[in-house]
């Protein structure tokens, strides 16, 4: 946790215009315990703070226990770093591999992130209670980051309808690539500073050939990291570590 972030339900005596007065209170046990066992901080300190979906800024602990923060002295005035300007669209993972996931794509600064069902996708991911918590994993993400705007999140619970009346508008006059391990093209020949519009993700084992054939159908280019087979995490974290530079 870089930076703490805060929402309009912290802040608090907003004027009659409706803007917030440089106070804030923060009730999250997991905030307060990292506040004090972590950065071992205590009032009169300075944390990072920043508003989602605002800026970056700091604030003063006017008090602290294990109950409440209260902080005092909120200067928000440092825009967030850039976006990644790319749609990641990732098969369903395993519920456990989701929560890493997101957070780490939130961390990264990806704009958009689609979920997307497939065939070696586990049809009961999709009543995972992990899915109600998609929010918490990114804000997770954004405070590792040190970011505060929330990427895009669109879930599409099937396929083929996805790749034919979605995906062309995601790419539009970009690139969309997907990862296989078998393709004949390497992922070397995307430099560093041409980021496709949209990569895309198997499951465990990857998009069967069925899918790859449809993606292909839409424009979608199959490419392949290497000789080595990965895990759909350490995929998509190479892949994206590749752009991060052009941020």
């Amino acid at each position: 946790m870089n930076v703490i972030l805060l929402n309009s339900e912290n802040f608090i005596n907003k004027n009659a215009e409706n803007t917030y007065q440089p106070q804030a209170c923060i009730y999250d046990e997991k905030i307060i315990h990292h506040v004090i066992s972590v950065l071992g901080a205590k009032a009169g300190d300075e944390l990072k703070v920043g508003e989602i979906g605002g800026n970056l800024g700091v604030a003063t602990i006017e008090r602290i226990d294990n109950k409440q923060l209260i902080l005092k002295d909120i200067y928000l005035d440092t825009p967030p770093p850039p976006k990644l300007e790319m749609t990641v669209v990732l098969a369903l993972p395993r519920p456990k591999v989701l929560r890493r996931l997101m957070m780490d794509m939130a961390a990264i600064g990806v704009r958009h992130i689609v979920l997307v069902n497939s065939f070696r996708t586990d049809k009961s991911y999709w009543s995972s209670p992990h899915l109600a918590r998609l929010d918490e994993y990114l804000i997770e993400g954004l405070q590792q980051g040190v970011d505060t705007v929330l990427p895009t999140l669109t879930l599409a619970r099937r396929f083929k309808p996805f790749v034919e009346d979605q995906l062309p508008a995601l790419i539009g006059e970009g690139q969309a690539v997907v990862a296989h391990p078998y393709a004949q093209v390497g992922f070397g020949q995307f430099g560093s500073s041409c980021v496709p519009s949209v990569i895309l993700v198997g499951a465990e084992g990857g998009f069967i050939p069925y899918e790859i054939e449809l993606l292909a159908s839409v424009g979608v280019v199959a490419a392949s990291l290497g000789r080595r087979i990965l895990r759909t995490e350490a995929a998509v974290n190479a892949l994206l570590g590749r752009f991060l530079s052009a941020c």
